[in-house]
C-alpha cells in the first residue's frame, strides 16, 4: 500500500508540477505527517525531490526528472472504463484505483498532451441523475460490484413494491448499469434456486423478467446481501449493453399498453418535454399531426392506465385536451370540476385568527 503511495505522490509531482504538503495531502486523502515521510523516502531513494520555502513555496522535482513507472495493475486498467464518471467509480469502490491508473496515464504523456486532457477535465463534466432527483442511497453497491468482478454467487434479500414486500434470492450477478443516477443489477438466476423465478425488478420498483433465468434488481432495494463462497459461470453469450437496451424497450412497451388522442397547445407542445416521460413526449412529437387554425396539434400518446395518465397529463393544465378515450376524458373533467370547487370557496381561516366583524347596517 505504502509503495503504491509513494509512486502516487511521484506521479502528482511529475504531472502537476510544484505542490504544497497540504495539495498533495488532500489529493491522496493522508495527513501531512504522512507526506512528509513519503517525500523523505523518496528523496532516500534516489528521486530529486526539491523544496522551496516561502509563500509560494512547495514540492518539486528536479527540472527535466521522470520516471517511467507508469505501468498499471489489473485493478486500476479495470477502473479506466469509469474515467468520465468519478462519481460512479467511487460508488463502486473504484474511485482510489481510478485517481491512481489516471496519474500513471498523465504521467506516460508527453507535455502538450497532458494540458489537453487538462482541459477536458476543466470543461466536461457528466451529471449523470435526471433533475429534481435525490441520487439514490446503495450503501451495498460496492459489494454487489465485487462480486460481480470475482463471479460470486449472492444470496439476498430484497424488497419490492408487491406482496410478499420482502424476498429472499439467490443471485449469479453479471452486471450493474446505471440508469439516470439510479443503479441496477442484472442477474441469473441459479438452475436449482426455484424460489427465485418469479421475476426481477422493474425501473420503479416491482419483479421484472426478460428470458428465462434473467432478471433485472434495484440496488437500492437489496436490504441485505451474502456472499455464499460459491463462484458462477458466466453465459458465454451475454452482453451487458445488448440485454439492457433490449429489457428496456420491453419495459417500455410493457408499461404502456393504451393510447390516448389528445390535442396540445402551442405552449403544451413546449412544456411536454419537460413535464412528461420521455415516451410520452417523444410520441407527441412522432405523431404530431399540422398545426390547426388555433395553432393546436393533434397527437397519440401512450398511457399507463386512466388513473396513471390522469394525474399525468394534469400537469399541462388547460394546454392540452383529452379527446379519446371517454374515460379518461371524463376522469380529467371531474379532476377540473373538483379544482373548480375548491377554488371558488372563500380560502379557511388561518388557525387563531379572529373572525371578522359584521358590517355595520
Amino acid at each position: 500500500m505504502r509503495a503504491s503511495r509513494l509512486l502516487s505522490v511521484l506521479m502528482l509531482l511529475q504531472t502537476r508540477g510544484k505542490l504544497t504538503a497540504r495539495q498533495i495531502a488532500d489529493e491522496l486523502d493522508v495527513s501531512i505527517r504522512t507526506v512528509h515521510r513519503d517525500l523523505d523516502s523518496l528523496a532516500q531513494a534516489g528521486v530529486p525531490v526539491l523544496a522551496d520555502r516561502g509563500v509560494t513555496g512547495g514540492y518539486r522535482l528536479l527540472a527535466g526528472y521522470r520516471t517511467r513507472l507508469t505501468g498499471l495493475t489489473a485493478d486500476e486498467a479495470d477502473s479506466l472504463f469509469l474515467a468520465g464518471m468519478p462519481g460512479a467509480a467511487a460508488e463502486l469502490g473504484l474511485g482510489a484505483m481510478l485517481a491512481a491508473a489516471e496519474l500513471k496515464l498523465m504521467a506516460a504523456l508527453p507535455e502538450p498532451l497532458r494540458e489537453r486532457t487538462g482541459r477536458v477535465r476543466e470543461r466536461f463534466h457528466l451529471d449523470a441523475p435526471g433533475w429534481f432527483r435525490a441520487t439514490e442511497d446503495t450503501p451495498l453497491l460496492a459489494e454487489v460490484a465485487d462480486a460481480v468482478w470475482a463471479q460470486h454467487r449472492l444470496q439476498v434479500t430484497y424488497r419490492r413494491w408487491r406482496a410478499p414486500r420482502t424476498v429472499d434470492r439467490v443471485l449469479d450477478p453479471l452486471g450493474v448499469v446505471l440508469k439516470s443516477g439510479t443503479w441496477y443489477l442484472v442477474a441469473a438466476v441459479p438452475p436449482d434456486a426455484d424460489a427465485t423465478r418469479d421475476g426481477g425488478e422493474s425501473p420503479d420498483g416491482g419483479e421484472e423478467g426478460m428470458s428465462a433465468g434473467l432478471r433485472v434488481y434495484r440496488v437500492g432495494k437489496i436490504l441485505s446481501l451474502t456472499v455464499t463462497g460459491e463462484c458462477f459461470d458466466r453465459p458465454p453469450d451475454f452482453d451487458l449493453a445488448t440485454y439492457w437496451a433490449t429489457w428496456t424497450a420491453r419495459y417500455e412497451a410493457g408499461v404502456y399498453r393504451a393510447t390516448a388522442t389528445v390535442r396540445l397547445s402551442p405552449a403544451g407542445v413546449a412544456m411536454a418535454p419537460l413535464r412528461l416521460p420521455p415516451a410520452v413526449s417523444r410520441a407527441i412529437r412522432n405523431s404530431a399531426g399540422a398545426p390547426e387554425p388555433d395553432g393546436w396539434i393533434r397527437a397519440r400518446l401512450p398511457i399507463e392506465s386512466v388513473r396513471h395518465a390522469q394525474g399525468e397529463l394534469l400537469m399541462l393544465g388547460p394546454d392540452l385536451e383529452v379527446l379519446d378515450p371517454p374515460e379518461l376524458r371524463a376522469a380529467l373533467a371531474r379532476a377540473a370540476a373538483a379544482l373548480a370547487h375548491l377554488y371558488a370557496a372563500d380560502p379557511p381561516a388561518p388557525a387563531g385568527s379572529r373572525p371578522a366583524p359584521p358590517d355595520s347596517p
